[in-house]
């Protein structure tokens, strides 16, 4: 019987990758860079290196913030200062916080059905605003953001200290939705709970890394927590 549901928020509930687009796009206008979309998916793909860099215990989350501009002035030649990029962007995205399509819908669905719980490795900086401007806060329990857990996911470390401050939890009982499947899906894996796969463009999943359920639209998950509750 599920009764823990453990969310991811960015890509998942907030639509990041659009907030994602616009910060990028004003700070490349800052920085006197043309905000093509064909830079803005460049950084994208640099970015998503770092943080996956991070989840391998590679990087730190500073080195991150900063390396990304790094790598990508250094190949534009830009003389631009990567540390003044990334606290322009990272100001930029703070006030970005749409929701994805079924977000919201989803969010009160299973609010005072199961117990919420978030589970983000976004930088506490930018999450906190956008978790108040957004109000998705009232509907969790506990939100769980890994800066202030002082480990990311996918590492146990991180579910172990999530699962420590829950009464009476138990990991049967739990499952992980996110769009991630190196950071959500992985951690879940490892962390011995359920997992679920939110994958709306339908991309080709990993061989080494299986979730219980695959997903492409928010509305399908409340129809599985209820099949998964008849077994």
């Amino acid at each position: 019987m599920i009764r823990w549901i453990f969310l991811d928020l960015d890509d998942t509930i907030l639509d990041f990758k659009g907030g994602e687009a616009n910060a990028i796009r004003k700070t490349f206008s800052h920085v006197g860079l043309d905000p093509t979309d064909a830079l803005v998916a460049r950084y994208s793909a640099i970015n998503m290196a770092q943080w996956e860099a991070l989840e391998r215990g590679e990087l730190t989350r500073e080195q991150v913030h900063v390396r990304r501009f790094e790598i990508l002035f250094r190949e534009l030649g830009c003389s631009a200062s990567p540390e003044e990029a990334s606290a322009y962007y990272m100001s930029a995205l703070a006030a970005e916080h749409s929701y994805l399509p079924g977000g919201r819908e989803l969010l009160d669905a299973l609010h005072g059905k199961y117990l919420l719980y978030l589970a983000s490795n976004g930088t506490l900086s930018v999450q906190t605003p956008r978790i108040a401007d957004s109000g998705v806060g009232r509907y969790f329990e506990a939100m769980f953001i890994s800066e202030e857990v002082g480990a990311v996911k996918p590492t146990k470390a991180f579910f172990d200290a999530c699962f420590a401050s829950i009464p009476d939890f138990q990991r049967e009982d739990a499952v992980i939705l996110g769009d991630s499947l190196t950071s959500d899906i992985l951690g879940g894996i490892h962390a011995g709970i359920r997992t679920c796969w939110f994958n709306p463009k339908g991309k080709t999943g990993r061989e080494d890394i299986r979730p219980d359920a695959e997903i492409r639209d928010l509305s399908q998950f409340p129809l599985l927590l209820e099949q998964w509750n008849q077994q």
